[in-house]
């Protein structure tokens, strides 16, 4: 009977239990996208983590493999850099060397086509890092 779970069942994936009110008996979960649900506290559950919680450590390897990772989750692949491309498909490309041609950083208040790069940067650069080494 039931059916057959569907809170929580991707790879390594789990919830917790965050509160029980025996008042009206019902539980609060935290789900793993950080929501809160409220079950009725005679709700059956499974008790551990599902398996497979390293599936996305495991590095993938070959470019197909990524290929259709990216497909089945509908995004783009190959991603084709801007300064790769010709002028008339972004305002990174053309040019007879693969560079820019002006800072990479824009203001937040600029217009949507030419919104790219580092938008509304703080700060740009290599991190100085001698602060650190005279403060240890």
């Amino acid at each position: 009977m039931g059916d057959c779970g569907i809170i929580a069942r991707s790879n390594g994936a789990f919830a917790g239990i965050i509160n029980h009110f025996t008042h009206n008996s019902m539980t609060k979960i935290k789900l793993p996208s950080k929501n809160i649900k409220s079950l009725h506290s005679n709700c059956r559950a499974t008790i551990g983590i599902a398996a497979g919680s390293g599936r996305v450590d495991k590095p993938l390897l070959k470019a197909g493999n990524k290929l259709f990772k990216t497909k089945y989750s509908c995004k783009k692949f190959p991603k084709t850099r801007g300064v790769a491309t010709n002028p008339v498909d972004h305002p990174h490309g053309g040019g007879n060397h693969q560079h820019i041609g002006f800072p990479s950083t824009v203001s937040r208040r600029s217009v949507p086509g030419q919104k790219l790069g580092l938008i509304s940067a703080r700060r740009t650069g290599v991190r100085k890092i001698r602060k650190l080494m005279k403060a240890i």
